[in-house]
């Protein structure tokens, strides 16, 4: 089975890059372990300025928010002669024994909620979504903001930007009942995002635990500045509302 799912083939009309452009991540859900106890999800692109293709693979335990042994996965082509595709594959075979004991192919979840970055005329800090990608709907509207907090410039940061960002994630609506949640909040900003300027709550998926609750995914945009304006990855953070 192709983990790669499906192509979509399409007429595209091409239109020039900018002179300068960030490289924003692409985001893939693997899937879950069939408890819910599980996500594994993978970012990958080509990094600005040096044409170079990567792919980055996160397993994450969720009953404690940590990542699983021999996890996160980074691979990065040796040249820009590499190909995303083989990048990719090798990232893969790295996690391949975890997909297998994990059963994740077959736990893909459901992205029920994509707020891109390119996308126009809407919030990048808030998602409307129901838990289950199905119509006529069942249930009610969960409603998810994200909201962004200042901290002080660590040394290594100095020289870019005076200060950093870290967030939280509050809970305004919770199937279609006004509330006021906060189900994440940053203590500190770990060094491993380097210099946050800003975040775009960019997803939910969703799984639902065979005869149990619904687990829910925020998947979260995380920006810095780079050469070329902001490089984005990603971040998978549990939902408990």
């Amino acid at each position: 089975m192709s983990w790669l799912r499906g192509t979509l083939v399409a007429i595209v009309s091409f239109a020039a890059l900018p002179a300068f452009a960030g490289d924003i991540a692409s985001v893939n859900p693997i899937g879950f372990s069939s408890d819910g106890s599980v996500f594994a999800f993978e970012e990958y692109g080509i990094q600005d300025g040096s044409n170079i293709a990567y792919s980055n693979i996160y397993a994450i335990d969720l009953t404690n928010n940590t990542f699983l042994p021999d996890t996160p996965v980074r691979i990065r082509a040796d040249d820009d002669k590499a190909g995303l595709a083989s990048t990719r594959q090798k990232s893969l075979n790295q996690v391949t024994k975890i997909i297998q004991q994990r059963d994740l192919l077959n736990h893909p979840g459901e992205i029920v909620a994509f707020n891109p970055i390119s996308q126009v005329g809407v919030d990048g800090h808030t998602l409307s979504y129901r838990l289950h990608k199905v119509q006529p709907a069942v249930g009610q509207p969960y409603t998810l903001k994200l909201e962004e907090l200042d901290e002080g410039a660590p040394a290594a940061c100095k020289d870019q930007v005076p200060t950093i960002k870290g967030f939280r994630l509050r809970m305004t609506e919770i199937n279609g009942a006004k509330q006021d949640k906060v189900v994440y909040e940053d203590g500190h900003v770990p060094a491993s995002r380097r210099c946050p300027t800003g975040y775009r709550l960019g997803g939910v998926v969703t799984y639902q635990i065979p005869g149990g609750a619904v687990v829910q995914i925020a998947l979260v945009l995380v920006l810095n500045p780079s050469t070329q304006g902001s490089d984005g990855r990603w971040l998978a953070v549990p939902i408990k509302p």
